[in-house]
Formats: C-alpha cells, structure tokens, sequence
C-alpha cells in the first residue's frame, strides 16, 4: 500500500468513524503527527489533494461541532484542527487549501492577498467548482456528505454535482426561470462566471439557459449534522 493511500485511507476512516460516533482519537493522533514534508510528498496530485481535504473538512465539522458548542460563526475561523504539527481553521481548508486562497467574500473573483505562504503551498492548482457539492458546513441546505477517494474523485464528484442541482433547482418554463441554491451566485467565479455557471446547470438541467434567467433560493443555515449520503 502507497503511503499516499494510506494518508487518504486515514481521512476516510476519521470520516467513516464519525459517522459512526466511534473513537477518533487513534486518526486524529496520526494526522496531527504527521511531518508536513510527508504530508506535501503524499499529496502530490490534484485529486490527492481534494480528496484528502474535502474528508477532513466534512469530518472535522462534525467533530468540532459534537466538542465545542455555541461557537456561531467562529467554528470556521478558530484553528482547531491539527494536522502535520500545524493547526488548521476550517476556512483554511474550504477557501484556502480547496478554493486556492480565494477570498471568501468575493464571489470567487478575488485572492486573499493575506493568506499565508504554508497555505498557499498546499492549495490546489485548480478550483474544482464541484467541490461546492461535497463540503458540508452543517446547514440544512449543504450537500450531503460522502466519502470521497482517489479513484473514483471524479466519477464521486459529478454524481454529486448532478444530484445536488436537481435537488436544489426548479424550472419554471412559463417564466423562463432557473431557481437554484444561492452557493452558486456566492461562488459564481469558481464556476468560471455566469457564461459559464449557466453551460454547467445545462448540461445538468438539460435545458437551453439561454432561454433562462437564473434566481437563487434562500440558503437554509438551520443546523442539520450528520448528513450522511
């Protein structure tokens, strides 16, 4: 067994285990004793990469939320969790590691020029705009959470993306509307812009959005932990 697998076969077993309210502690010792050259030299590829943080973030949610209650918005912000000798926000794993160091507030348009050097070289190259359909932070109107690994992260992903848009999106054909969740107008420059936002839900919707005005449901922030798929 590679060692890249096995760092990735730990966040699925830290995740697999909080799904299962079983102990922790043993996946948490081993992450948090990581040295960060072994893990940068593990997660060497793209898909590595999303795969390792997109589990670590949907488990590490889960585990902060069940250990410090009433933290509000600072569960996002607060470096609570520790991997390779350094501590983690779960910001610096959404928008710093996944996203690149995009600034959260800027719709996907704009870089955190703040953000520090060890997390900008362990972003991704790339966005992956689907990984907006596999990070939940707990609110009822996230995606569900699944269990993500190396082989199948680009099969996982699309069935998630598909699943998540027709879920969350109405067609209206008398008034030429697309409702659909407002983490797509939040993020709309990870998806490429709107030209490209509307090829995506298209492709997905498979109707013509040319014809289409886009509207954008309320995002439900009410808690619903343990979303599990």
């Amino acid at each position: 067994m590679s060692n890249n697998k096995t760092l990735i076969t730990v966040s699925g077993n830290l995740l697999l285990n909080v799904k299962m309210s079983s102990e922790t502690k043993i996946e948490e010792g081993i992450l948090a004793n990581y040295s960060i050259s072994s893990l940068q030299n593990e997660l060497k590829t793209e898909a590595a990469k999303n795969t390792f943080w997109i589990n670590i973030y949907n488990a590490y949610f889960q585990i902060v939320s069940r250990q410090e209650e009433n933290l509000g918005k600072k569960i996002f912000t607060l470096k609570l969790i520790e991997i390779a000798g350094n501590r983690f926000s779960l910001d610096d794993i959404e928008h710093g590691i996944l996203r690149r160091f995009r600034w959260k507030y800027s719709f996907g348009y704009l870089s955190n020029i703040f953000q520090s050097r060890f997390i900008k070289n362990l972003a991704v190259e790339k966005i992956d705009y689907r990984i907006h359909f596999a990070v939940n932070c707990g609110a009822k109107s996230c995606p569900p959470i699944a269990f993500y690994t190396v082989e199948k992260l680009d099969e996982q992903l699309k069935t998630a993306m598909i699943s998540f848009l027709t879920s969350e999106s109405t067609i209206d054909k008398e008034k030429k509307t697309v409702t659909t969740s407002k983490l797509l107008l939040w993020y709309q420059g990870d998806f490429g812009g709107k030209s490209d936002l509307k090829k995506m839900l298209k492709e997905v919707l498979e109707i013509q959005m040319k014809y289409f005005k886009i509207k954008y449901s309320d995002y439900s922030w009410e808690s619903h932990l343990e979303n599990f798929s």
